[in-house]
């Protein structure tokens, strides 16, 4: 069950995650979606979905921002803040997750509304049985 806050994310992080999404790339599904991974260095790192025709090539906003991230030598990632203005609190897909699990396993996941509401949840609690080697 998510644990609904308000105002509990750092200003610059939303501001930077609603600013971002005006770049998404969404023909197909029109879905627009944002993300931004708040580092323990203090670093913030945006993404946007990016569509393709041949839709498995699609990346999705909140890989892109943890990407962003790992190549430029962030370690800990502690939060992910994802926004749509088109969906209420929207969650990152399983793919998404699964790599959240590898590269970022202690990772909160922040979903947040056109209000600025958010809902948190643990990674373990959106992914309880991930794929392990």
């Amino acid at each position: 069950m998510p644990v609904s806050r308000k105002k509990n994310i750092s200003k610059q992080l939303v501001n930077a995650v609603k600013k971002t999404v005006k770049a998404a790339y969404a023909p197909y599904s029109k879905i627009v979606v944002g993300a931004g991974v708040y580092c323990a260095s203090g670093n913030i790192y945006t993404g946007v979905n990016i569509e393709n025709s041949s839709y498995s090539l699609t990346m999705c906003a909140e890989r892109v921002a943890l990407f962003k991230a790992i190549s430029e030598g962030e370690k800990k990632i502690l939060l992910l803040l994802v926004y749509s203005p088109q969906v209420n609190f929207i969650t990152p897909c399983g793919a998404c997750l699964q790599v959240l699990n590898e590269l970022a396993p202690h990772v909160m996941v922040v979903t947040m509304n056109k209000k600025e509401e958010f809902k948190f949840y643990s990674l373990q609690t959106l992914l309880p049985k991930p794929f392990k080697i």
